[in-house]
This record gives C-alpha cells, structure tokens and sequence, in this order.
C-alpha cells in the first residue's frame, strides 16, 4: 500500500515538473475546429482521449465476461446443491441398508 502511494507522489510529481516545462501555447487543427492551450494540455488530452477510446473497445468484452461469471457461479451453485442431495442419498443408503451375501452352490460336473 505504501509502495502505491510512493510511486503515485512520485507520478505526480514528474507530472506537475512535465507542466511546468512545457507551457509554450500551440494551435492544433482538426477539419475545422482549432484548440489553443499549452502544450501539456494538449498532450494531456490527447492521452484522455486515447484512454477513453480503449475503454469503450474493452467494455463489450468485459461486460460478456461479466455475464459468463454470473452463469457460471449459478452453475457452481446448482452442482454444489446436487452434490449435497447425492451425499445425503448415499449416506442414508448405507446407514439403511444391510447387506446380505447370498451363497451359491458349487457347480457339480
């Protein structure tokens, strides 16, 4: 835990010195809109965009795996509950039943 917070005060830390050192404004251009800001910020939202564009192609895979998890735990719960019924019926089976040997006579030639 201490190890996360470290490298996240570290992380900030290069981020903020990032900022500061590159806040020369620049144009960009896209068909036709223009956005005007420093260069971080540019930068900065052309990586959130990025992000952005990544979780919207994993959501459908996650929430499909979601959905597999879902089935199968209630798959995991109808085998435990018949495994229960099962070491019920062969625990009362072998309490009640006794177990008779029937002899058979020996084969005359």
């Amino acid at each position: 835990m201490i190890l996360f917070l470290l490298l996240g005060a570290v992380l900030g830390g290069l981020s903020v010195i990032f900022v500061l050192q590159n806040v020369v404004p620049i144009t960009v251009t896209f068909l036709t809109w223009q956005i005007e800001g420093s260069l971080a910020v540019i930068l900065f939202l052309a990586m959130m965009s990025g992000v952005f564009v990544t979780l919207l192609v994993l959501l459908p895979g996650l929430i499909r795996d979601e959905f597999r998890y879902s089935r199968l735990q209630k798959e995991k719960e109808h085998v435990e509950d018949e495994l229960t019924t099962t070491r019920k019926v062969i625990n009362e089976v072998a309490t009640n039943h006794t177990v008779v040997v029937e002899q058979t006579p020996p084969l005359v030639l």
